[in-house]
């Protein structure tokens, strides 16, 4: 594994690819870990590779030293990622191309709206089209748009099944290209994906919802569509995510045998009792040999209680 600020195309021959791609907003907690093992876990056992994506792209919400710390925390507990890393802040012309693509085909229109006019003329987030057909007198441009049918998309995911939504009315025109002037989520990570030749996606899932939009982005861009497997979320008593923005704790790099165990039995797969007290590396070896995603739960998500501290 490395860490290099350059982009690399994906070899033509790989069979199974897949990643982990974690904002630096902070360090790493249960919910993560649990995210980067099912993910690495899965593409080890199909003797695939486990590529490794750092979606900095929102530095409003990143915290210094958070992506350093990431790619840390991951070493301690032997997650070994497959080649470089991609920084998405040095991807930027990628986007770019990809932007102007949507407009030259006319998937996407500019938007003059605020969230706050969304919030009142629209079904509560869900854009109303107010700017599908052209801007309002005196609008000013904010952000670009794609523009979607109404028209229900499904795909079946691993782990949750057959998802389906129809795209205007459950999820609205999705913003590419925001008012700051920065690329938006679901544009940045179809793009990375496709470039990368991500065969394979496993995720949380609160990122379920995601999922189509970005199907749908894909269809627009000409790219093929991976398979997707979201695992359960983690969640403290509340029913929150775990999140720096809930106050979930940094997982123990010194110490990471026995959180690892306990996210190995949150996706359905406790180490027997001859490894307890064993370190990475031996509980890797024996997961890897184990996984299977039909022992992962099929919950959408589970209260670890303090297995996060």
């Amino acid at each position: 594994m490395s860490v290099d600020q350059h982009f690399t195309t994906t070899p033509k021959h790989v069979r199974y690819r897949g990643r982990f791609a974690p904002s630096p907003t902070g360090p790493l907690h249960f919910g993560s870990l649990v995210t980067a093992l099912g993910s690495y876990l899965e593409a080890r056992r199909q003797q695939g590779e486990w590529l490794l994506r750092m979606e900095d792209i929102d530095p409003p919400r990143e915290q210094a030293g958070a992506a350093d710390a990431i790619l840390r925390a991951l070493e301690a507990y032997h997650l070994n990622w497959d080649g470089a890393v991609l920084y998405q802040s040095l991807h930027y012309e990628a986007y770019e191309t990809a932007l102007t693509q949507l407009i030259e085909s006319h998937h996407s229109f500019v938007c003059s709206c605020s969230r706050k006019t969304i919030a009142v003329n629209g079904n509560g987030h869900i854009y109303p089209g107010t700017c599908r057909n052209g801007l309002a007198p005196g609008g000013t441009p904010r952000t670009v748009r794609v523009r979607v049918p109404s028209e229900y998309e499904t795909f079946t995911d691993a782990l949750q099944g057959q998802v389906t939504s129809n795209l205007q009315t459950d999820v609205g025109d999705f913003i590419v290209h925001r008012a700051d002037g920065l690329y938006a989520y679901h544009l940045a990570v179809v793009v990375d994906d496709a470039q990368q030749g991500i065969t394979d996606i496993v995720r949380g899932t609160d990122l379920l919802g995601s999922t189509l939009p970005q199907r749908y982005l894909q269809r627009c861009l000409g790219y093929s569509h991976p398979q997707y497997s979201h695992l359960p979320l983690a969640v403290n008593q509340h029913g929150q995510k775990l999140s720096k923005q809930n106050f979930a704790a940094a997982i123990d790099t010194r110490h990471p045998g026995p959180t690892l165990s306990k996210a190995l039995a949150f996706l359905g797969h406790p180490p027997p009792a001859e490894l307890q007290g064993a370190g990475p590396a031996l509980l890797l070896s024996w997961a890897t040999t184990h996984w299977g995603m039909q022992n992962v739960p099929h919950t959408a998500s589970i209260c670890v209680g303090s297995e996060g501290k």
